[in-house]
C-alpha cells in the first residue's frame, strides 16, 4: 500500500521540510566585486526632521531610513541642514584633517617599532570631530577606540595623546593603559576601556547622576556594531528608557567588527537604530561620512536630553577605510575595492567639495592647511619622542605602581614599595 502523501501547508508537510539557517555574508571576499546595490540609501534632504518632543513611537521610520543633508555634489539639501558658521567648518575640517595626519604618522611609528599597538579612524573623522563640535565642551564623552577626534577637537594635547602611545617618560597615564586608551577627565572625556561596550552603562549612569544632582551636563557614548550583541549594550539601554536619563547612545555601523562583517551581529535584519525602538526610544539612522548630518543629528538629540525628554540613538553608517587595527590585515576576509567603492564617500573630501563650491574655500587653501598640520604633527612627534619610545628603556618610574592607589597610602603601600626599592 502507498505511503500517503501529505497536502502542501500541512502541518505534516511543514514537519518534513528541512531546517535551514541563514549564514550572513559581507558584500565581497578577497578578489569578489562588491555590490552595494542593496544598501538602499535615501536622498539627500529626503527625510524629516521632527520636533524634539515628537513620541518615539512616531518615528519609527527614522531608524530604517537614512539622513543625509549634503548630496554628491556638496550642495545642502533638506530640513535637517544645521545653523553652523562657515568659520566652525573650516575648523572642522581643520580638525578632521589634523585627527586623520595624526593617525598616519602614530600608524608609521607602529610599523617603526616605536609603539606596540595603533587603531586608525580613517574615514570616521565626521562622527568624532562634527559630534563634539555639536556638543557643550562641558558634556561627558565615553568613547570607544575610534573616536580620537573627540580629544583632538576639544583641545587635548597630540603631546600627551603620543605620549600615551609610546609609554614614555610623560605618559600622562604612567604606563596603566595599553596605546591609544587615552584619557582626558580635564576635558570631559571618561577614559577608554578595552573590554567592549562597558562604556554604555557607564555613560548612562553618569547621565543619571547628572540629573539627580541638578546639573546641566548631558553624556554622549560610542560603540561599534558589533557591540552591540553585548549585553552591556541592552542594559544600558533599559536603564536610559526607564529612567529618561540625558544620554546620547551612539552605534558607529563601520561594516565591520574587526573580521565579522556586521550582519554577523544583525545588521542584515534590520538597522542597528531599530534597536532603540523595542525599549521605547527615539533612534535616528544617519550618514556618518556627512559632516552636517552628523552635527545636525547629535545637536537634535543633545536638545532632547536637556529638555528632559530622555535619550536617544544614533546609528552613524560609515566604511571602517583601514584595518581594525595594526594586528589586522583587512585583505585577508572583504575585498580591496569595497572602501574604494563605498557609496558615501570621504567625509574629508565632501567637506572641502562643499565650502569650495559654497566660494569660501579653495584647493590651494585646503593644500596649504593640510601641509601646515603635517608641520605641526610631526614637529610634536619629535617632541614626543624625545621624552621616549618602546624598547628604549625610557618609561615612568616604576614606583608610581604605587601611586594613585588610595587617598592616603596606607601601611601595608609603604611596606611594599621598600620593599620593592623605592
Amino acid at each position: 500500500m502507498a505511503k500517503p502523501v501529505a497536502k502542501p501547508g500541512t502541518a505534516s508537510a511543514r514537519r518534513n521540510s528541512a531546517l535551514e539557517l541563514k549564514f550572513p555574508t559581507p558584500p565581497a571576499r578577497p578578489g569578489e566585486e562588491p555590490d552595494y546595490s542593496k544598501l538602499g540609501l535615501a536622498a539627500a534632504g529626503a527625510v524629516r526632521r521632527p520636533p524634539i518632543d515628537t513620541k518615539p513611537e512616531e518615528i519609527r521610520d527614522l531608524a530604517y531610513t537614512l539622513v543625509r543633508v549634503m548630496d554628491d555634489d556638496g550642495k545642502l539639501i533638506g530640513p535637517w541642514i544645521p545653523e553652523i558658521s562657515v568659520e566652525t567648518l573650516k575648523k572642522g575640517l581643520r580638525l578632521m584633517v589634523t585627527t586623520r595626519v595624526y593617525d598616519d604618522r602614530m600608524y608609521r611609528a607602529q610599523r617603526q617599532g616605536k609603539t606596540s599597538f595603533y587603531i586608525k579612524s580613517t574615514g570616521e573623522e565626521a562622527i568624532s570631530v562634527a559630534a563634539a563640535l555639536a556638543l557643550d565642551p562641558d558634556d561627558m564623552c565615553f568613547p570607544a577606540y575610534r573616536q580620537q577626534g573627540i580629544y583632538i577637537s576639544r583641545g587635548y594635547p597630540l603631546s600627551k595623546m603620543m605620549n600615551q602611545c609610546y609609554s614614555n617618560t610623560l605618559d600622562p597615564l604612567k604606563g596603566r593603559q595599553m596605546p591609544i586608551m587615552y584619557s582626558a577627565r580635564e576635558t570631559s572625556i571618561f577614559t577608554i576601556s578595552g573590554n567592549l561596550t562597558t562604556q554604555y552603562p557607564q555613560a548612562v549612569g553618569w547621565a543619571m547622576a547628572s540629573a539627580m544632582s541638578g546639573d546641566t551636563r548631558i553624556a554622549a557614548t560610542w560603540v561599534g556594531d558589533g557591540s552591540t550583541a553585548e549585553g552591556d549594550f541592552h542594559y544600558a539601554l533599559t536603564l536610559a528608557t526607564v529612567y529618561h536619563a540625558p544620554v546620547i547612545l551612539n552605534i558607529v555601523n563601520n561594516q565591520w567588527a574587526i573580521s565579522s562583517f556586521q550582519g554577523i551581529a544583525g545588521g542584515e535584519e534590520a538597522p542597528f537604530a531599530a534597536r532603540g525602538i523595542g525599549y521605547g526610544l527615539p533612534a535616528l539612522r544617519i550618514d556618518g561620512n556627512d559632516f552636517f548630518a552628523v552635527y545636525a543629528a547629535t545637536q537634535w538629540a543633545a536638545e532632547r536630553a536637556r529638555a528632559n525628554l530622555g535619550a536617544t540613538v544614533i546609528e552613524l553608517f560609515t566604511y571602517r577605510a583601514e584595518g581594525h587595527s595594526t594586528s589586522d590585515d583587512p585583505s585577508r576576509y572583504r575585498s580591496t575595492e569595497e572602501g574604494k567603492r563605498w557609496p558615501l564617500g570621504d567625509p574629508i573630501d565632501r567637506l572641502m567639495k562643499h565650502l569650495i563650491k559654497a566660494g569660501v574655500w579653495s584647493e590651494k587653501e585646503h593644500a596649504a592647511m593640510e601641509e601646515e598640520v603635517i608641520a605641526e604633527v610631526r614637529a610634536t612627534q619629535k617632541e614626543a619622542e624625545a621624552s621616549g619610545t618602546l624598547g628604549q628603556g625610557k618609561t615612568v618610574s616604576p614606583k608610581t605602581m604605587f601611586e594613585d592607589v588610595f587617598k592616603e597610602p596606607d601601611w601595608r603601600q609603604r611596606a611594599q614599595r621598600q620593599e620593592a626599592g623605592f
